[in-house]
């Protein structure tokens, strides 16, 4: 094995998820050591720090990267508390190799809100007592997760919350993230978090940092990090800051339009007019990957709820499934 390189990097830092990813694979490339572990013959560097100053420029625009429904059908299965392995498999198929039957032993849903209480609430509640608390961790990965067999354990060790300077900064550490694959996934569902918790705390969202033990490259995905790079990327443009106030209505019914659009197909009406444009946009996305998904043609809806949107920054996504299902 060679000897580490001096020039490596243990640090990145990036305004936007692609100036982040773009650095992490090219950091890869140049100085990642190969190894073989149980998924799959990578290159693999360890200890980084990843930073994100900007955490609502958490979408690629890039035509390789550039999807955002399977990390907002991520998201709503994290905020569900599920690990059906039926939910999260309507938006990434790959899940099915990781389940132990008809659930995903891993999935983040249960461990975020449903052990030894509801993680979350519980931070909230302490960052609301003592805003200068050290102890606000969430831990997803637990002793359990090596002492028994499963196909599938948290990658996430644990997510930490803290308020400085009056913004709510989150540090999430992970023990091993896929950088092409999984890395996106993990900003956009995280930061996310970050956001909502702010938003319940009201407080304004501070810098994003990511720190992983393994971070790493597949073979396997090298010819389409290749393409990653080569095409660039636009300059992104940050989601809208999320509304003031409570958050946690407003996800209830999100939560609830998401489930009737995976299953049935529909939307209550009545849903959108109550959650305010910022939600009513991401059920609007959902809709359209329905379509997307089940190749639906339905060009008169895609239209309508692209035109529907209140935030001009989803409309390259709608346009590329309208080109694509053309």
């Amino acid at each position: 094995m060679r000897s580490p390189d001096p020039t490596a990097k243990a640090h990145l830092l990036g305004d936007t998820v692609d100036d982040l990813l773009l650095a992490v694979i090219k950091e890869i490339q140049a100085n990642g050591e190969p190894v073989s572990p149980t998924k799959g013959a990578n290159r693999e560097l360890t200890g980084l720090v990843l930073e994100l100053t900007n955490p609502r420029a958490r979408l690629s625009r890039t035509e390789t990267k550039g999807k955002p429904f399977s990390c907002l059908g991520e998201l709503c299965w994290y905020l569900a508390k599920s690990n059906q392995l039926a939910f999260i498999e309507y938006y990434i198929r790959i899940y099915r190799k990781y389940a132990d039957g008809d659930v995903v032993f891993g999935g983040y849903g249960p461990r975020l809100f449903n052990w030894k209480g509801d993680q979350i609430r519980r931070a909230i509640d302490r960052l609301r007592t003592n805003p200068s608390s050290r102890k606000v961790v969430i831990q997803l990965f637990d002793a359990n997760d090596m002492a028994e067999e499963h196909n599938d354990v948290p990658c996430t060790c644990t997510l930490q919350f803290m308020i400085r300077r009056g913004k709510l900064q989150m540090f999430t550490h992970m023990r091993s993230n896929d950088a092409f694959i999984g890395l996106p996934h993990d900003i956009f569902c995280f930061t996310m978090l970050q956001e909502i918790v702010a938003r319940a705390l009201s407080t304004e969202v501070g810098i994003y940092k990511h720190s992983v033990g393994s971070l790493h490259l597949y073979d396997k995905n090298v010819a389409e990090a290749n393409q990653y790079i080569e095409e660039g990327f636009q300059s992104t443009t940050p989601m809208p800051p999320m509304p003031l106030g409570d958050p946690w209505p407003a996800i209830d019914l999100v939560l609830r339009a998401e489930s009737t659009i995976r299953t049935a197909g529909t939307v209550d009406d009545a849903i959108l007019g109550k959650v305010g444009d910022y939600w009513a946009d991401l059920i609007r996305l959902l809709q359209v990957f329905r379509c997307k998904k089940l190749k639906e043609k339905n060009f008169a809806l895609l239209e309508t709820l692209r035109n529907s949107m209140s935030s001009s920054v989803y409309s390259p996504f709608i346009d590329k499934v309208i080109s694509d299902l053309s």
